[in-house]
């Protein structure tokens, strides 16, 4: 995946586009953001840009087992408040966030 923002995570970092995910209820009624927040116990979702060369790498092939390490262009889910919020020299919003703070990859 291309690496538009500029931005390239150090150490055991990675860097996260963020993913607005807007949702109705099947009568059509929005749910704000702060709503799903509280639901989903302040997860977010988001595209991974970049991985820094020492991220992922604290488990070996035992504790990966069939799993693949996430790799940038994964859709990944991530704590709301983790990280750092950092603007693109493309403009868009990314976060910077320890690779232990991807809670999982998203098929």
């Amino acid at each position: 995946m291309n690496n538009p923002s500029g931005v390239y995570p150090t150490e055991y970092k990675v860097l996260i586009q963020p993913i607005k995910v807007e949702e109705r209820t099947k009568g059509g009624i929005f749910l704000p953001d702060e709503h799903k927040d509280r639901e989903q116990f302040a997860q977010m979702q988001g595209v991974l840009v970049a991985v820094s060369p020492l991220a992922f790498t604290y488990a070996g092939k035992a504790e990966w087992g069939d799993a693949e390490k996430p790799k940038p262009g994964d859709k990944v889910m991530f704590a709301k408040f983790a990280g750092a919020a950092v603007k693109g020299k493309d403009g868009a919003d990314y976060r910077i966030v320890n690779d232990k703070d991807v809670s999982a990859v998203l098929a």
